[in-house]
């Protein structure tokens, strides 16, 4: 398979060697000062740019024919035209705020817990998300996706990142610390006990070899997927 990397900075990178660890060849690395090339010579795309970038990147590859996985996020307020261009070139597309297998699976497990813990008001629900300082956005896109998972799944209407919030909202609490590839927790907490789910990631291995996995997968398919098709879960 024949990989284009959108965006080379330590996540491509990590990217570059999964991919080739698993037999594949990486013909485009794509940076912040990239200009022309050819997209067309991958077989898939994996884009983990910049949020300024991401439109950019996703669009060219739909209008060349390219699939595209794409893990970049702050960028989703232009994701329904992304998803209208897709269709309307019969592309093939995979979003996700977060490719590690095992944060997906710790998404459907906070649905659960969710809807386990919908009808018991005597518990609030908070998170809390810790990143590298090198992080752009906050909250996370991982901690946004957990937050919505809750809120389709609870009486909670929003969220918030603010600890001060109503009575409605899931506060995120946003850590920035020096070499941490991503930790989140999910609180609830009563008068007398609390409950905590958490995924810590131990390094960005995780989140490439779930990028991988997911370009290997499209190949070949056109339509709108998440991470949940790629893993049959959900």
């Amino acid at each position: 398979m024949k990989i284009a990397l959108l965006g080379y900075g330590k996540m491509g990178k990590v990217i570059e060697r999964i991919a080739i660890e698993r037999g594949h060849t990486v013909v485009l690395k794509i940076g912040k000062d990239s200009k022309d090339y050819n997209i067309s010579e991958a077989d898939v795309a994996i884009d983990f740019s910049i949020p300024s970038a991401a439109t950019k990147n996703i669009s060219n590859c739909f209008k060349n024919g390219v699939p595209v996985i794409s893990g970049t996020t702050g960028w989703l307020n232009d994701y329904d035209n992304m998803v209208a261009l897709c269709k309307e070139r019969d592309g093939a597309f995979i979003y996700a705020s977060n490719f590690s297998l095992g944060v997906n699976i710790f998404f459907e497990l906070n649905k659960t817990l969710a809807k386990m813990m919908k009808n018991l008001s005597q518990y609030n629900v908070s998170m809390e998300e810790i990143h590298h300082t090198q992080k752009l956005d906050a909250p996370s896109g991982t901690a946004i996706t957990l937050a919505e998972g809750i809120i389709e799944n609870s009486n909670y209407a929003s969220w918030s990142l603010d600890k001060s919030t109503k009575e409605k909202d899931i506060a995120i609490e946003a850590i920035r610390t020096p070499e941490v590839p991503g930790t989140h927790s999910i609180f609830y907490n009563s008068n007398v006990d609390s409950l905590e789910i958490k995924h810590t990631a131990h390094n960005r291995d995780g989140f490439a070899l779930g990028a991988v996995i997911a370009a290997e997968w499209i190949l070949g398919k056109t339509g709108i997927f998440t991470m949940n098709d790629v893993l049959n879960i959900g």
